[in-house]
């Protein structure tokens, strides 16, 4: 199978810095961060969690997962991931979707949530447009350009890698026509599999490759040699974030337990055509230490393990 990329995700800004420095020591390929303008708790803006990231950090690769796109004018977004692309080096990734979970969010930007797949396309249209760093015109539903261009552009040409999120037909057909990289969430490895097969369907109805686009997961997960107490503090930690009760879910859309368990799991991932795995930890601010320590500290050589190439199945 092809090497495994892993990252993990940060959510506090109070943090960023130490959390930053602390996953590129560890080893891991990505810092990520997802944001919302509101939600059922604290939540970050991505764009600048990931700047402040950006200044602590060296090596490690920056992506956002995810910026709800529909909430910003597509030249505003274009403009400051240029702007994290070019203060990181060129480390930056931009991952997009269109929300929606949260109507309150959209009420607040003034943005009509029925509009938000016509503004993904658009604006990923724009994006992809303005990332060449040449003079630009766009006669848009929700974006006019007149001959502008993004200066500074991002750091490579073509700009950053572009992930989307989504797990419906049209978020595939989306991924298919503009994603990089394909991310669902709260998916299993054998829905994975199915929907890289659809979105490279897509691909290639758009007259792309089907290998332009690779396939990742964003996976909640706590981890611990207590196999009980990791259970029972991810299903409290992602139950409270989407106001529901995950405990019926938890097997089939959550890795949690002892690092061998959540290591094979991760690797049934990789097996369904995974190539980069996001870690969100599953954990309150009490608890978020002691599970992030073992991530890194058990998890992770564990995961390099089974998922490097030549690695038994």
């Amino acid at each position: 199978m092809p090497v495994l990329r892993l990252g993990l995700n940060t959510s506090d800004m109070d943090t960023v810095v130490a959390d930053a420095q602390a996953a590129e020591a560890a080893g891991f390929d990505y810092l990520g961060c997802g944001e919302h303008l509101f939600f059922h708790g604290t939540m970050p803006n991505a764009f600048i969690t990931l700047a402040a990231a950006a200044g602590a950090t060296s090596s490690i690769r920056l992506v956002s997962t995810i910026t709800l796109l529909p909430l910003y004018s597509a030249a505003m977004a274009a403009k400051l991931a240029a702007s994290v692309d070019r203060v990181s080096g060129g480390r930056f990734e931009l991952g997009v979707g269109a929300g929606g979970e949260y109507p309150p969010e959209f009420a607040a930007a003034g943005v009509d949530p029925a509009t938000r797949f016509r503004r993904m396309d658009e604006g990923l249209s724009v994006i992809r447009q303005l990332f060449r760093g040449e003079p630009t015109s766009f006669a848009g539903e929700f974006t006019t350009l007149d001959g502008v261009t993004l200066d500074p552009p991002p750091v490579h040409p073509g700009g950053p890698a572009i992930w989307l999120g989504g797990r419906k037909d049209g978020a595939l057909r989306r991924a298919g026509r503009f994603a990089d990289v394909w991310m669902p969430y709260m998916v299993d490895p054998v829905r994975l599999d199915a929907g890289l097969v659809q979105v490279r369907d897509a691909a290639e109805a758009s007259g792309r490759r089907r290998e332009d686009v690779a396939g990742a997961v964003f996976l909640w997960t706590c981890v611990d040699p207590d196999e009980a107490w990791a259970r029972g503090t991810g299903v409290a930690a992602v139950s409270a974030t989407y106001a529901q009760d995950f405990a019926p879910l938890a097997d089939r859309y959550l890795a949690l337990g002892t690092p061998d368990r959540v290591a094979a799991r991760i690797a049934e991932f990789a097996e369904a055509g995974a190539t980069r795995v996001i870690l969100q930890v599953a954990a309150g601010p009490a608890d978020r230490r002691r599970a992030v320590g073992t991530i890194s500290d058990e998890l992770l050589p564990r995961v390099r393990a089974l998922t490097a190439p030549g690695a038994a199945a």
